[in-house]
């Protein structure tokens, strides 16, 4: 979607006056909270995983008390990765439910669109899920994004990669959105600085399941390097169809697909597909320290679909909690944005510690250049 078209329709959909108020959502003994993200389909593997990491930190903040002796709860509304959908439940979570604050506006898409009506709301609100620049330039007084840009994301991989394989012929697809326009920005940065030669670019439909017809141009065209721009199912087609047509290029996809799902659904094909991210592998040791405390708060079956988007729910909800635990005697929106805009970088561990500051509502995370290795469903840091 347009991300343009996308504000301008929501809108028209924002909320009406006195909906919303500052200390809506606390009680005596509890903090409400909500949270938008898809919970099935194929995004489904990206916002289950970041709703256990929310529920992660809330528990873990209950077991100690609370945030002066209230209990943190979620509600967790599924918008199927549809932009309409994210749309009408905002609206219910902030004007019906009466959450206190946002810990998640889903994708990247539909948190562009969400921004009218959770600007004029005024409740506090993180995007952990798809940080695009215009979702922090310039900086909202109650948005707060945690991570990497796609852009920044995919120019240090394309640098990465141009270093790696000087000469070789590029090959190019993305997704026809602002979540493919944001990845192609970023290799465009990167061409401005090293020496990429782009043999083959084209743009596919989101959704879109049969990459034949894109798979056998790169074919002829030679590709010996690929970025595969796709969310997660698209990615899995992508590269099945590479391997079908008996091709092996160098292929590079982005944290979207950073999951074990993606390598077990590709087979041994996914064995050395490049990835980027801004959180740690799941099989390093400050993931490993990750899964130890989510075993505590998570039952098997839950722990079993941790990905990095658990990581980044978790350490995201971290930070707003922080913020809500300084304002504990008097929470309201304007002491938590507060706070938030103020506290000292909140060290997670299983990233780079997230701070903001009175100009600053990006968290501007350092990233890292992984490999995958089909064998242990994980990706590690290259040269390791």
């Amino acid at each position: 979607m347009n991300y343009v078209k996308g504000l301008a329709a929501a809108a028209l959909l924002a909320l009406p006056a006195g909906m919303a108020t500052a200390d809506q959502g606390v009680t005596d003994t509890e903090i409400l909270l909500g949270e938008v993200e898809p919970l099935t389909g194929p995004p489904g593997l990206l916002g289950v995983a970041h709703n256990l990491g929310v529920r992660l930190a809330l528990a873990e903040v209950n077991a100690k008390g609370g945030i002066g002796g209230r209990q943190l709860r979620l509600i967790a509304e599924d918008d199927g990765y549809v932009t309409s959908r994210t749309i009408q439940s905002l609206r219910k979570l902030i004007g019906v439910d009466k959450v206190f604050a946002l810990t998640s506006l889903s994708g990247s898409g539909q948190a562009l669109a969400s921004m009218p009506i959770i600007k004029q709301s005024g409740i506090p609100a993180m995007v952990p899920i798809g940080p695009l620049p215009p979702l922090y330039e310039p900086p909202s007084d109650n948005i707060f994004v945690v991570g990497q840009s796609y852009t920044e994301g995919m120019h240090q991989l394309a640098l990465y990669l141009a270093k790696e394989y000087p000469g070789a012929k590029w090959g190019i697809i993305l997704q026809d959105d602002d979540y493919g326009k944001s990845l192609g920005e970023g290799i465009e940065q990167a061409r401005e600085e090293a020496d990429i030669n782009v043999v083959f670019e084209t743009e596919y439909a989101r959704g879109q399941k049969d990459f034949a017809s894109e798979m056998l141009r790169v074919k002829d065209a030679g590709v010996e390097v690929l970025i595969a721009g796709g969310i997660i199912s698209e990615n899995i087609a992508m590269v099945k169809e590479a391997e079908k047509l008996g091709i092996t290029p160098v292929i590079a996809t982005f944290w979207p697909g950073r999951v074990p799902e993606v390598l077990k659904a590709i087979g041994p094909a996914s064995d050395g597909i490049y990835g980027v991210d801004y959180v740690a592998p799941i099989q390093s040791e400050a993931g490993q320290a990750f899964l130890e405390l989510a075993r505590k708060y998570l039952t098997e079956d839950e722990v079993a679909r941790v990905n990095r988007y658990t990581m980044t729910g978790y350490s995201s909800t971290r930070a707003l909690i922080e913020a809500m635990k300084g304002c504990a005697d008097d929470l309201t929106w304007a002491c938590t944005i507060e706070k938030l805009e103020t506290n000292p970088p909140i060290d997670t561990g299983v990233m780079d510690p997230i701070g903001f500051g009175p100009d600053n509502r990006f968290s501007n995370s350092g990233v890292t250049i992984m490999r995958a290795d089909y064998e242990t469903l994980s990706f590690a840091p290259v040269g390791e």
